[in-house]
């Protein structure tokens, strides 16, 4: 579930950043590389454990994937967090420097009057 999970991420992401491929002034290319990075990440570990459990690795127990959906979610919001947090240091609009730069003068303006 997993491996499900952050391949459908990694590809909303990337046809997101597709259709805007030129400006990418959001930075969503950088979530398309983490989805894409946790994906392979998950591909080589499905790899070994079907190599180690063969076809058991088809008959997973229901916790064990209620288990592995909760993972595959978490990355995502991971990759999430991580990517505002990309977009507010990076502030490709500006719009942190406007609000900031606009709090600032109007706390100057009260302090005056």
């Amino acid at each position: 579930m997993t491996l499900l999970i952050t391949i459908i991420a990694a590809v909303i992401c990337t046809a997101i950043w597709y259709r805007r491929a030129p400006q990418d002034d959001m930075k969503v290319s950088i979530l398309c590389w983490m989805y894409w990075g946790a994906s392979l990440m998950w591909l080589v570990d499905a790899v070994f454990e079907y190599a180690e459990l063969k076809s058991a690795y088809f008959t997973q127990s229901f916790e064990d994937m209620v288990n592995d959906s909760f993972l595959g979610l978490c990355v995502v919001a991971l990759g999430l967090v991580i990517w505002i947090i990309t977009v507010l240091i990076k502030d490709p609009r500006g719009v942190m420097h406007d609000a900031l730069l606009h709090k600032g003068t109007s706390s100057s303006r009260q302090e005056s009057h």
